[in-house]
């Protein structure tokens, strides 16, 4: 076909919708048309300097999207797309990106460079165009400046693109030799030091063997901290940004240049830019993450030799360290407390010394209190909140032993400058703190005697409650705070001293979710989530005051329900409150359907909530929906089995969530739902089986699914087979395939992280739920013969588990239970299968032996039904 490609990208971005909407469908045809054809326009457009600006930008665009995308099944698909494309046509496409990198256009450059890399991704792992990485570093030596810089910022973007084992070490150490000679101060060119220094950043991860080499990391770590110093703020901005990546990559390699890294970070966050401080910053942050990590992870003490050493690099730069990050909490921005996004120096340096809290624990009050003495009185406002910062910021990390007498002393101070201060960003900070003292020392954990006793409690409450009518972001906090002050209650039984004043706290929270300026500072939202912590916590003796909030609740819900002719805006608003209220809903079901004394009466109005849960799905939001499916599964629990009454209406949407692929929550959720149903319905769910089945499966089979659905898809078909016994015989040649298939997997996965091993563990555990209640659905059945064929794989699964050495706690309990329940249901059937099994005998003995009270409470029951069908 005819286009003239260029006059069609540059209506694809004319002000005129019709304009741009024809344009855009007649690209969208000629890709579908002739892809090859497409491609090689484009490219040709991009490497054309004849052609506009704007039309070889969007052309270098839609190349690049049609070489990726975020999902990953349409990731694949694109991948296997241009595989497929004719050889000559990628080759020609190719040499005109390539030739792209010397325009004089530095936007037609950087799009070549991004669509090099994409392309790269794709042949790279396929052992195809070994030549690219050799002719970018040839052209690395070009006299030219704009050649050199497009080149650097390709070879970044290819370090992020394609995996490092993809790439032989030889390329990979000619690569880091171009890009550190590229940030080395003696080249003249900005732009092409920052190219280099930003390609570095990519790079790291290809740097392991380099940086097992003292002079080769010696070299790469002078290199970088010159970069620090370079007069051009956007490389010095890019050269921290390397110290944060290498401070998590490499830390074990940094002992020797904390000295000097500390002293150029102190100059950076004292007197350069913002964004060059705010990363020099970040960098002791990566460092506390790193320590707090090794120190969970081996919480006993470090020797010398131990396997990952901690270095205490936080430690030993505390008392440089603390004074640094103090005075930036000195540097806040007028009106930060407003603006939801706002990072700044004052706020990077709080969250820093957060961290540094939690890192080294008691040693940091000492360091700290001075500042907060001398600051937390003076008249201007900038010391008060720094000081009220300081404070709030060193709260979680050290022992409550050495906070409680600060807090103690504190408390008073605070109260009164939470209604007292002329300060808006001073009461904010405040009541930010006062929630952190509740969160991190109050509740019936702690071991030291109560800072809120019967004496303070109704005067923390009544000055909690007046600030919930101060502006939107103090009374934000202050709701935040009585969150925690709920919370530390939610083991406190009948003795609640929150009892008392329970119905003047659901009062003034009520009245917070109606005023006019609600939608600001998060305020409405925060105060939903408190009053539902609120409910949460709540005592028998208050259910009375909670059960009068079932009808207010709902009639609020119906309100959003009748609202008509909404604009796009206010749509958005009326489905966030939607979701608030179902929420709200959800707990208080929960509450009030869980305790005996209240159930009875509260399920009179669960024909009524019912309905407006109907109506709400009728709305068709996501987010919405989330939260009503939530609150259905907690009705469904309360009501048992008389919430079959509601399934012939919910049925369709119940289906609707289950196919609802792009927003994956919501499938999720409405998989947990129907577990939900399975267990209060048991055998009345069977009309709605078939339907349920089939959509499960479904998904399963669905490559466009966000993986993490799987697993619960699996635990699903326990619960189901669960409900219905021996009925579910006939899914049974359509589950255990798939069962079998995933377990096969699923056994023979080897993690290459930790993201990975736990998905294979949640994998592992759905499935074993799965046989679990497939084999107790069938137990005294007189079907139980049928599941005979499918033993020998279910123990297989098992003893590839216990060979594998990486189960987690929770699979070895479900798995140690579906060896007992197998034995449980197929009795002497079962025995001599076990007796074959190579690792069965094993693997209940460590059970057995475990510390995990759970995994041995599992293997004791197991044991007995074991030897009930061993010796027959």
């Amino acid at each position: 076909m005819s286009l003239d490609v260029t006059q069609v990208l540059l209506s694809a971005q004319s002000a005129d919708g019709a304009i741009r909407k024809h344009a855009e469908e007649s690209l969208k045809q000629f890709q579908e048309q002739n892809l090859p054809g497409f491609l090689l326009s484009l490219s040709s457009e991009l490497a054309n300097e004849e052609k506009p600006e704007e039309s070889r930008r969007l052309a270098g665009l839609i190349l690049k999207n049609a070489l990726d995308a975020k999902e990953q099944h349409r990731k694949n698909e694109l991948f296997q797309r241009w595989l497929a494309l004719d050889a000559g046509a990628k080759q020609q496409i190719k040499g005109l990106l390539l030739q792209t990198l010397t325009s004089p256009v530095a936007s037609a450059r950087s799009t070549a460079s991004q669509v090099i890399a994409k392309v790269a991704g794709i042949e790279i792992p396929q052992k195809q165009w070994p030549e690219l990485i050799g002719s970018l570093l040839s052209s690395i030596h070009q006299v030219q400046p704009n050649i050199k810089q497009a080149t650097l910022e390709t070879l970044g973007y290819l370090c992020e693109e394609v995996s490092p084992d993809a790439v032989d070490q030889d390329q990979v150490n000619k690569i880091l030799t171009a890009v550190v000679q590229g940030m080395n101060a003696s080249e003249a060119n900005s732009d092409v030091r920052l190219a280099a220094t930003r390609a570095l950043y990519n790079a790291l991860g290809f740097a392991q063997v380099n940086f097992s080499n003292d002079m080769e990391r010696d070299y790469i770590m002078r290199v970088v901290c010159e970069a620090t110093q370079s007069p051009e703020v956007k490389i010095r901005q890019a050269a921290f940004e390397c110290l944060v990546a290498i401070s998590s990559t490499y830390y074990d390699k940094l002992a020797a240049y904390m000295q000097d890294i500390f002293n150029i970070t102190a100059k950076a966050v004292r007197g350069d830019e913002e964004s060059v401080a705010l990363q020099a910053i970040e960098f002791w942050s990566s460092i506390c993450d790193e320590e707090i990590d090794i120190l969970d992870e081996y919480s006993s003490e470090f020797t010398a030799d131990s396997d990952v050493p901690c270095y205490y690099f936080i430690k030993q730069a505390l008392p440089a360290l603390v004074p640094m990050l103090l005075e930036t909490l000195l540097k806040q921005e007028e009106d930060q407390d407003l603006d939801e996004g706002a990072w700044n120096l004052a706020m990077a340096g709080g969250t820093c010394l957060g961290l540094v809290a939690r890192t080294v624990g008691d040693d940091i009050v000492p360091l700290v209190m001075p500042f907060v003495e001398e600051n937390i009185t003076k008249s201007d406002w900038r010391q008060r909140e720094a000081a009220t910062y300081a404070f709030g910021s060193i709260l979680e990390g050290p022992s409550a032993d050495k906070l409680a007498p600060l807090v103690n002393v504190a408390l008073n101070f605070m109260l009164t400058a939470l209604t007292k201060d002329p300060s808006n960003h001073v009461k904010d900070t405040t009541a930010w703190t006062l929630g952190r003292i509740f969160e991190f020392l109050h509740g019936s954990a702690l071991e030291t005697p109560p800072i809120i006793t019967a004496e303070n409690c109704q005067q923390i409450l009544t000055v909690l409650l007046h600030s919930m009518k101060d502006v939107p972001n103090v009374a934000e906090k202050a709701c935040g705070a009585l969150y925690f002050l709920a919370q530390g209650y939610v083991d406190a039984g009948s003795a609640s001293p929150l009892s008392p004043f329970f119905q003047d706290i659901v009062q003034n929270l009520l009245m917070v979710t109606h005023r006019e300026d609600a939608g600001e500072s998060r305020l409405r939202t925060a105060a939903y989530e408190t009053l539902n912590e609120v409910v949460r916590c709540s005592t028998e003796e208050t259910a009375p005051i909670v059960m009068q909030l079932v009808p207010v609740i709902m009639m609020e819900l119906h309100q959003t329900l009748e609202a008509e002719k909404l604009s796009t805006d206010e749509r958005e608003k009326r489905s966030e409150l939607q979701g608030l209220l179902c929420g709200c809903l959800q707990v208080i079901i929960q509450k009030l359907g869980g305790m005996e004394s209240t159930k009875y009466s509260f399920l009179q109005y669960a024909d009524q909530i019912m309905d407006l849960f109907l109506r709400v799905f009728a709305c068709r939001n996501a987010t919405v929906h989330e939260e009503a499916m939530l609150a259905i599964g907690a009705l469904a629990y309360a009501a048992g089995p008389n919430f079959a009454k509601y399934m012939a209406q919910f049925y369709q949407y119940l289906e609707m969530g289950l196919q609802n692929f792009e927003e994956y929550q919501v499938c999720a959720i409405t998989v947990g739902v129907v577990g939900d149903l399975c267990r209060a319905l048991e055998d009345k769910i069977l009309p709605f089986c078939d339907g349920i089945m089939t959509q499960l499966l479904k998904d399963l089979s669905s490559n466009q699914l966000h993986r993490s659905v799987k697993p619960p898809i699996f635990s699903c078909f326990g619960d189901i087979a669960l409900a219905i016994g021996e009925n579910f015989e006939k899914y049974l040649i359509y589950a255990m395939p798939m069962l079998q298939s995933a377990a096969d997997l699923s056994a023979h996965t080897t993690a290459t992280d930790d993201e990975m091993l736990d998905y294979t563990n949640q994998l592992r555990n759905g499935i074993l739920e799965a046989y679990s209640g497939i084999l107790q659905g069938f137990k005294s059945s007189p079907k139980t013969q049928l599941l005979m064929p499918y033993a020998p794989h279910i123990l297989q699964f098992l003893d590839a588990l216990y060979n594998g050495k990486d189960m987690d706690d929770t699979v070895m309990k479900t798995a140690i239970g579906v060896l007992g329940d197998l034995a449980d249901t197929l009795g002497v059937h079962a025995g001599p299968l076990i007796n074959q099994s190579t690792s069965s005998k094993a693997f209940l003995e460590e059970c057995l032996a475990s510390d995990d009270p759970l995994v041995k409470e599992s293997a004791d029951w197991a044991s007995i039904a074991i030897t009930r069908a061993v010796s027959g």
